[in-house]
């Protein structure tokens, strides 16, 4: 529900600030006042098309305010929610627009585009004026009218569920019938990366000992000369390391029977001569086993370079084993995608065959229910003056289309297997034409209200806004169309721009702009008139400029008659 509306620097209204309450609330004065200004702004608040037109002149940008309750409505809530905003009870929305042409829109503070606006202001808001027809107008939504007087929500809701379980199992198939159709391609491509790494078998930690071969093997020569030397220093000559130290050895031992000082230091170096024996013998074995074979540094080398080229390929060695692991894998479930596809195969027409049952019920009802939402509709028309109006619900099959579900050749959606649009023949000789396309805005406006009236008590929008609903009528018809709009009211927030007094009798709440002149600039104003403010206003409308005695006494008498607007 619409709870204020602030408006600074539009048009002719510089500074304005409006609040709503429950039920009708009905806007009048004179032509040129401003009156369709606060419609408009109520637009650009839902996302509607920013223009710098709108911005007074001299002013830098013009600004829009509007609070909505909407603690009752969960399906608002939901949409915040999906949009990632914060969920509220209460929401401003705020657009602004520079004389540039620029705009911008925060919700609750946080920026938000004009498209998720609109996709906001979807249902929370329904205008229809001469120039701006939402909501009904659009057959988008005459298949969610028609299922709102159907009544029957747990239909949309197997039809909906069951249609995704179809999806998701016909995507799954698809999927998989792709990949088994790239299976001679992607086998080869699988196997030649397999092979390459196969045929180099690598082992975790191979190239390092690789490198640590072949630097062995190609300097085998002077290693050998090396331990050689060394082995001769330590103990393959005379006057060798380790035999000089057994003399020294010898010596101190005979000492320390003199002085048991030395007796640690005589341990210390026999300690460190058998240590050096033993490393005399390993350099020995070492330079006798060292392997100086050509063909064998041969095949080392290219082992290596093998190696090397896996790893600039893969990065390591682990990296290729990890990699052949994964087409192992890959190659394994290749070879049973067949089998697999056969079982998804099963399942996806198990589940379309669902999904199409839960379909056809969900469009028997519609079309059971469709020719009496017509006849209900035509005869709301018939009250607001327009009895020869035919009105006709069409349920018509969606046209198949590449990618989507089929079922019975129709195309499958979330919503079954219908669309659905509003027909009316406004006129007995017309043929039926969808709402969008009825010339006289009047009567489009006529039928909306009509529709808007049949499912009053149904449908999931909060406000309801008629910008010239008036137009062409007056007398009898502009009292019924009062009524319906007090009817309507019942159950939703109206707001209704007028020129009859007929239909502004019925008003629960009574606004008035006017305009005034304050130095050489014009400005709108919009107040709630008192009681007695609106026995002035329904007098003048009544009877023009010079209002007297007889146009306030009608005044009242209206406003008498429509104390009980639904009798």
């Amino acid at each position: 529900m619409l709870s204020a509306l602030r408006i600074r620097n539009v048009a002719i209204a510089e500074s304005v600030e409006v609040s709503f309450e429950p039920g009708l609330t009905v806007v009048t004065g004179e032509t040129g006042a401003g009156k369709s200004i606060l419609v408009q702004c109520l637009l650009l608040a839902l996302g509607g098309r920013a223009s710098p037109e709108l911005v007074r002149s001299g002013a830098d940008r013009a600004e829009v305010e509007a609070l909505f309750d909407v603690r009752d409505d969960p399906a608002f809530q939901a949409r915040l929610e999906a949009l990632d905003l914060p969920v509220e009870d209460e929401v401003v929305v705020r657009r602004t627009v520079s004389a540039q042409g620029r705009s911008r829109a925060t919700l609750n503070g946080a920026l938000i585009t004009a498209t998720q606006l609109q996709a906001l202001g979807a249902g929370l808001v329904d205008i229809t004026s001469q120039h701006e027809h939402h909501g009904l107008s659009d057959p988008e939504t005459h298949l969610l009218t028609l299922d709102a007087w159907v009544a029957r929500p747990e239909l949309g809701e197997a039809a909906r569920t069951s249609w995704e379980a179809a999806r998701a199992a016909s995507a799954a198939q698809d999927d998989l019938r792709r990949r088994v159709a790239e299976r001679g391609e992607r086998t080869d491509l699988l196997r030649f990366q397999l092979q390459e790494i196969s045929q180099v078998a690598p082992r975790p930690g191979e190239l390092e000992q690789a490198e640590a071969e072949v630097s062995r093997l190609r300097h085998g020569a002077r290693l050998a000369q090396i331990a050689g030397s060394a082995d001769a220093a330590l103990s393959g000559r005379e006057r060798a390391l380790c035999g000089e130290l057994r003399r020294i050895e010898a010596d101190l031992a005979g000492a320390a029977a003199l002085d048991p000082a030395l007796a640690p230091l005589v341990r210390q170096l026999t300690t460190a001569r058998i240590e050096l024996d033993d490393a005399a013998q390993e350099l020995s074995r070492y330079a006798r086993r060292l392997d100086r074979d050509p063909a064998a540094l041969a095949r080392f080398e290219e082992r290596l370079s093998a190696l090397k080229r896996l790893v600039r390929r893969h990065g390591s060695v682990e990296q290729a084993l990890a990699l052949a692991a994964r087409l192992e894998q890959q190659l394994s479930e290749l070879d049973d995608a067949e089998l697999s596809l056969d079982r998804l195969e099963r399942e996806a027409r198990a589940a379309l065959e669902v999904a199409g049952r839960a379909a056809d019920e969900l469009s028997r009802v519609r079309r059971e229910r469709a020719s009496a939402l017509g006849r209900a509709i035509g005869t709301e028309l018939s009250d607001l003056g327009m009895g020869g109006a035919l009105v006709r619900v069409e349920v018509a099959p969606l046209e198949p289309a590449a990618g989507e579900l089929v079922w019975g050749g129709a195309r499958l959606g979330p919503r079954g297997l219908d669309q659905v649009e509003l027909l009316v023949a406004p006129n007995p000789g017309e043929p039926p034409r969808p709402l969008s396309r009825i010339a006289s805005g009047g009567e489009l406006s006529r039928a909306l209200l009509a529709t808007k009236r049949v499912l009053a008590g149904l449908g999931p929008v909060g406000t309801y806004v008629f910008d010239e609903v008036d137009t062409g009528v007056g007398g009898a018809v502009a009292d019924a169309i009062g009524r319906k709009l007090a009817a309507v009211a019942r159950h939703h927030q109206v707001i209704c721009v007028t020129h009859l007094p007929q239909i502004a009798a019925f008003g629960q709440a009574h606004l008035h702009v006017t305009k005034h002149v304050e130095g050489d600039r014009t400005a709108s104003r919009v107040r709630r008139l008192t009681p007695d403010e609106r026995v002035e206003e329904l007098a003048r409308m009544l009877g023009g400029r010079k209002i007297g005695s007889a146009a306030r006494n009608a005044a009242r008498a209206l406003l008498t008659s429509v104390q009980d607007p639904l009798a």
